[in-house]
């Protein structure tokens, strides 16, 4: 990982990941977007670590992919460029942390892509979010995957095909972000949801966060069938009984969680 342009720390059990190149705007390049699949990778292995944010310094979330890297590429290298990210983004939703996007600032295209993929996000009262790529000739179209899961059918297509901006109180509305604040309370935001989330135990959420990816594209009769499994088997786990037994004789449970 380089320390450069991506920054990490951890605090108790939530571990904070910032984006830390704002002289690109936070641009992902094929080397930020390899440091974050190594931050993420090695962050999914460590059992004190219960929820994740993701930050970025600077004004400016992410502005998406680096366009003088992708302009002078030729096809073999906009391949990687655009599998690397795709890579990056299952990564985020496979690793057993729930990840909190923090979102102080503008973020478009690949960076709105970013933070549609994260399984939370908070945003400043003042961010914005777009998918401007139809207005250089680049269609948006890896973006298009996160955003059209994350928001209704016509909001994806408008924002995809005139590249306009939602304001940060719009995507709330049309649920591209979970959270927003005032400018001057997204930090301690942020840090309240991703204590919250971790205050769980880490092995029911990491049964949980697998199992919402895995049923939401499965129909109906199917989701209920594999998650009756799901659910049987979690109930009679560890953390289960002993969070049952804390709720049925009032007192807090002592979570194992993951080893």
């Amino acid at each position: 990982m380089s320390e450069e342009i991506v920054l990490l720390s951890v605090e108790d059990t939530v571990a904070t990941v910032t984006l830390n190149h704002p002289a690109t705007r936070n641009a992902l390049s094929l080397e930020l977007m390899r440091s974050l699949i190594d931050t993420f990778r090695a962050l999914g292995e460590r059992t004190d670590v219960h929820a994740i944010v993701l930050a970025a310094a600077g004004h400016v979330f992410s502005s998406g992919h680096d366009l003088k890297e992708v302009g002078c590429a030729e096809h073999p290298e906009q391949q990687e460029i655009f599998e690397t990210c795709s890579e990056l983004m299952l990564l985020i939703q496979e690793i057993p942390q729930p990840v909190i996007a923090r979102v102080q600032g503008v973020a478009t295209a690949a960076g709105c892509q970013l933070v549609a993929t994260c399984d939370l996000a908070v945003a400043s009262s003042e961010a914005r979010f777009g998918t401007p790529g139809v207005r250089i000739g680049l269609f948006c179209s890896t973006p298009m995957v996160a955003l059209s899961r994350a928001v209704d059918r016509k909001t994806a297509l408008r924002m995809l095909l005139t590249g306009d901006m939602l304001s940060a109180e719009e995507a709330l509305a049309r649920g591209l972000v979970s959270d927003v604040a005032a400018p001057g309370e997204l930090e301690d935001a942020a840090a309240a949801l991703a204590a919250r989330v971790a205050q769980a135990s880490s092995a029911t959420v990491a049964i949980g966060k697998r199992a919402f990816y895995e049923q939401i594209h499965l129909s109906t009769s199917d989701a209920y069938s594999r998650m009756s499994r799901v659910m049987a088997d979690n109930a009679v786990m560890p953390d289960a009984r002993e969070g049952i037994d804390a709720f049925l004789t009032k007192r807090e449970p002592q979570w194992r969680g993951r080893s």
